[in-house]
């Protein structure tokens, strides 16, 4: 019996993972790097990041950095106009807050989030955060979902972690924990055969945890 639920931010209760791609590939073209969605994918799979492409190919790393500060202004100015919401979010969290503790466990940095979630309920569902400041080792490394669960003073078994990559799916795995991997078109090309359950939407999730 699952009695918690751990859950990615981005590309699972917000459609954002579009957004920051697009942030990151349009900075480095602005010092003539090109940046694939293909490459971006199989980077983020390793938890690699796509500004090693700007200093592989000889750019200087104190303008690496100053493009990488540009990518979080255009992602932040995104955030802020586009249209990020995934219907029916809200309905699964209002129904599984009756019956799971749940927490968030995201990679985004805590000012990003704090963006995304200010107009928002989502957070009213949860316990707590877990943001990219408060552990070492991001996903596809366990650390964060071990934080998760040290926070809860849970055991593996009692948790469900759900993603929608490939590196929340490893991260997932390699803590011991089972993992739902909801559909999301971004990432519909990575490798999710070792997931407990694979959905086409969070309104299965009630109906999975019930049984």
């Amino acid at each position: 019996m699952k009695h918690f639920i751990l859950w990615d931010n981005d590309g699972v209760l917000v459609d954002t993972e579009h957004w920051y791609f697009t942030a990151t590939q349009r900075a480095l073209a602005e010092i003539n790097v090109t940046l694939e969605k293909k490459t971006y994918l199989e980077r983020m799979v390793h938890g690699a990041s796509s500004w090693d492409l700007a200093i592989e190919q000889g750019i200087d790393e104190g303008l690496t950095r100053a493009q990488r500060r540009r990518r979080d202004t255009y992602y932040q100015e995104y955030l802020a106009r586009e249209n990020i919401q995934i219907p029916g979010v809200e309905a699964v969290l209002a129904t599984l807050v009756k019956t799971h503790q749940m927490a968030i466990v995201t990679t985004s940095r805590r000012t990003d989030f704090n963006l995304i979630h200010q107009r928002r309920n989502i957070t009213h569902y949860m316990d707590f955060v877990l943001a990219r400041e408060d552990y070492k080792k991001s996903k596809p490394d366990p650390e964060p979902y071990l934080a998760g669960l040290k926070r809860f003073d849970a055991r593996p078994e009692e948790c469900l972690v759900v993603e929608d990559s490939q590196r929340g799916l490893q991260a997932a795995i390699a803590a011991g924990i089972d993992c739902a991997i909801v559909h999301n078109a971004f990432t519909a090309s990575q490798d999710f055969s070792g997931a407990r359950y694979q959905i086409t939407s969070l309104a299965e999730l009630p109906g999975i945890l019930s049984t």
